[in-house]
């Protein structure tokens, strides 16, 4: 009988899987018939029994309700070879990617400006034209200085913070220092020194989007303590592995109720930027309603360091 044939009986009769876990599947199924045909007749397993092999891992993660993403491993698109990651696999991944690039990072003096250029695109949820930005930034090392921040186009000019005026998640270099870069540590200072509970989990992956979102630059260290941060709240997930920004595939991290997702490069698991599902607001007959609903994926393209406003690299 031809296996794959056998594979969607088997499913019929025994467990209706998601579309992730019969991927999953039919990536151990290829692999192993693959493994199966370089070696030699001694020893071989029967095609049923690689068949119900590859299912049990499949069956298991759909039972648990644990989310996958599917990457493919090597260079080559035709190869069967594919593994399953969980969305806390995929940030200890990220988290490593991070800590190996962490040396190419600038290390600026604090009289000095970090130059940021971002790509935003907003593409509507309903259909119609995808509109893009190309936002520069000149943002205060020590934040003792004004910055120049641009968003979405338009041109902010930002004065220091007063000596008593607190901003949190910190903006400014200088204070993100301060976070700490040990993963337990980190998380407790998100949740704000509360036990996990859904919504000091909720709040605390809120948290972490907004000290990850642009223009900032991320000191050494504290970008990955925040990647394995979430990795230990319970229910992140795989929210989709079909995301491109800036050219590169990506899957994004989520948890439930956020609409901020984290996007990571689905070869490498760098960190790519975040995409939110957003709509506008507008006044209606004295109400204020959500219109427009979209996708919004924001990346960060450079990150330079210059002695003044409108210095470019």
């Amino acid at each position: 009988m031809d296996d794959l044939t056998e594979l969607r009986e088997w499913e019929a009769d025994d467990l209706q899987l998601t579309p992730q876990a019969r991927a999953a599947a039919r990536a151990r199924l290829f692999r192993a018939i693959d493994q199966e045909t370089r070696q030699s007749t001694r020893g071989r397993l029967s095609r049923r029994l690689v068949l119900r092999g590859a299912f049990v891992g499949a069956a298991t993660a759909a039972a648990a309700g644990v989310g996958v993403a599917v990457t493919r491993d090597g260079d080559n698109a035709s190869t069967p070879n594919l593994t399953t990651l969980s969305a806390a696999q995929i940030l200890q991944k990220a988290a490593d990617a991070s800590r190996a690039d962490h040396s190419r990072l600038p290390i600026p003096r604090d009289d000095q400006y970090f130059y940021t250029k971002t790509y935003i695109a907003r593409t509507p949820r309903k259909g119609g034209r995808t509109r893009t930005w190309t936002d520069e930034s000149w943002m205060s090392v020590d934040g003792s200085k004004p910055s120049l921040r641009q968003e979405y186009g338009k041109v902010h000019h930002d004065p220091p913070l007063g000596k008593h005026e607190v901003r949190w998640p910190p903006t400014v270099y200088a204070k993100l220092k301060k976070l700490p870069t040990d993963p337990d540590k980190l998380l407790e200072t998100l949740r704000h020194g509360q036990k996990s509970t859904p919504q000091t989990d909720r709040d605390a992956f809120f948290d972490a989007c907004l000290l990850m979102q642009g223009p900032r630059v991320m000191p050494p260290g504290l970008q990955a303590a925040a990647f394995e941060a979430l990795a230990d709240i319970p229910r992140v997930r795989v929210d989709r592995d079909d995301v491109d920004i800036l050219g590169r595939p990506g899957v994004g991290v989520s948890y439930p109720g956020i609409d901020f997702t984290f996007l990571f490069d689905r070869n490498t698991y760098v960190y790519l930027g975040m995409r939110l599902k957003g709509s506008t607001v507008k006044l209606v007959h004295g109400h204020w309603q959500e219109t427009n609903p979209y996708f919004e994926t924001k990346g960060l393209q450079q990150i330079a360091v210059v002695d003044r406003i409108g210095q470019r690299p």
